[in-house]
């Protein structure tokens, strides 16, 4: 199951941004998953849960917003949004498209608690 070695580099992506910033605790971990991604949404919230037990993450909400496919379509030149795996235009029904958002998994937001000496 790939979720679990991704889990782990955004954990660690995480736990480098929290301490550039002086964090000692996250407490949401907000990104956006595209749905040609090829992350399976419930194994990657089960993955979280179980690999962020022992960090800094530890009590943190993991947020997903799921981001539908886009697509442009090269005949008709119309652009469209599937919530479903489907590269098919559905103005003229031609495939002859290209993505153009809903294939990637992103890191957006992170909530941070700093550490009292750090703030003002």
């Amino acid at each position: 199951m790939h979720e679990y070695s991704i889990v782990t580099a955004l954990i660690e992506q995480c736990e480098q941004l929290a301490l550039d910033n002086n964090a000692h605790a996250i407490t949401r971990v907000e990104i956006k998953l595209g749905i040609l991604s090829g992350v399976e949404p419930s194994l990657l919230n089960t993955a979280f849960d179980t690999f962020k037990l022992e960090g800094i993450c530890r009590n943190a909400d993991l947020i997903m917003h799921i981001q539908p496919l886009v697509i442009a379509c090269n005949d008709c030149g119309q652009q469209t949004e599937h919530k479903q795996r489907n590269v098919i235009c559905s103005h003229c029904q031609s495939n002859n498209t290209r993505v153009l958002d809903g294939e990637d998994m992103m890191l957006m937001q992170l909530e941070l608690e700093q550490n009292e000496e750090q703030m003002g």
